[in-house]
């Protein structure tokens, strides 16, 4: 949400359709918590009064194959099953409300600009650690169910099945509150503070995630400097579970990954800063 706002995609994208972005992540965002954060208040609850209680998940709207997966998880305590169903639940529940909804495929998803965003490979999910690592996944097909539901596996396989990356990011995050801006994680590169200045052309300044020589920081914001706050209206209602086939995405068939990225990062932002760049230009000749 904060690179909408950043400084390659604002010179990238035009205002109308960095907008359109926003409430499509948005809508996403609002859309998945609203879901499994009774589930999760329900679990506390359940604790407290050590008996399940996830009958009442139908009651907060909540998937039947979530209550299964609860029921189960509170017998056998299978982690990995229990976080694999959550990311199923997580990715079905958006399928229909946000990526497949007429108005988002129309404003976003079938736009050149999306289709650009992803040829940029700028779908990269990080987990930052101490000493500027990094490590992840890139998402290359958003609108595939399945790909999503992967993506969702082999982050797990990443973060989960090494336990001494899981240490240090856990550790990273205890030390270093999240902002949204990726100065959080890359101060060496990254600012919340524009340092330069409007209408300035500038040089490339980005080579293997190091500022050239005398080169300013990318500008990129925090999330309550980038966007105001709103209200969504309800979710659209109805149960995404109708295919049991959706139960094969439960294997724990994943070794672990190594989740190298930094070099595909990199050469991410050094495309992004070049296509930046190139449009500037190009507007300033026209």
């Amino acid at each position: 949400m904060t690179d909408l706002k950043g400084e390659f995609l604002t010179k990238l994208l035009p205002e109308k359709d960095r907008e359109a972005f926003f409430h499509f992540l948005e809508r996403g965002n609002w859309l998945i918590f609203q879901d499994v954060y009774p589930q999760f208040l329900l679990y506390e609850e359940s604790l407290k009064q050590n008996r399940p209680l996830f009958y009442l998940l139908p009651q907060l709207n909540v998937s039947i194959f979530m209550e299964t997966i609860w029921n189960y998880f509170w017998k056998v305590r299978d982690t990995y099953m229990h976080c694999i169903a959550l990311v199923v639940n997580e990715q079905s529940y958006l399928e229909l409300r946000v990526v497949q909804n007429p108005h988002y495929q129309k404003e976003v998803l079938n736009k050149l600009e999306f289709h650009l965003q992803n040829w940029l490979s700028f779908n990269q999910i990080l987990f930052p650690a101490e000493g500027e690592n990094v490590k992840g996944q890139t998402l290359r097909e958003f609108q595939s169910l399945h790909e999503r539901i992967l993506l969702g596996k082999k982050l797990y396989a990443v973060l989960f099945k090494n336990n001494d990356f899981h240490r240090q990011v856990l550790d990273w995050a205890k030390r270093h509150p999240h902002t949204g801006s990726r100065k959080d994680y890359w101060p060496h590169v990254f600012n919340d503070v524009h340092e330069g200045a409007p209408g300035i052309p500038y040089p490339l300044r980005l080579k293997s995630c190091r500022l050239r020589k005398g080169a300013r920081r990318v500008y990129s914001p925090r999330l309550e400097h980038a966007w105001k706050n709103i209200s969504q209206p309800e979710a659209e209602p109805g149960d995404w579970f109708q295919d049991l086939s959706v139960a094969d995405y439960l294997a724990d068939d994943l070794e672990m990954m190594d989740g190298e990225i930094k070099d595909e990062y990199c050469k991410t932002l050094e495309r992004l800063e070049v296509a930046a760049l190139a449009k500037k230009t190009i507007s300033l000749l026209e």
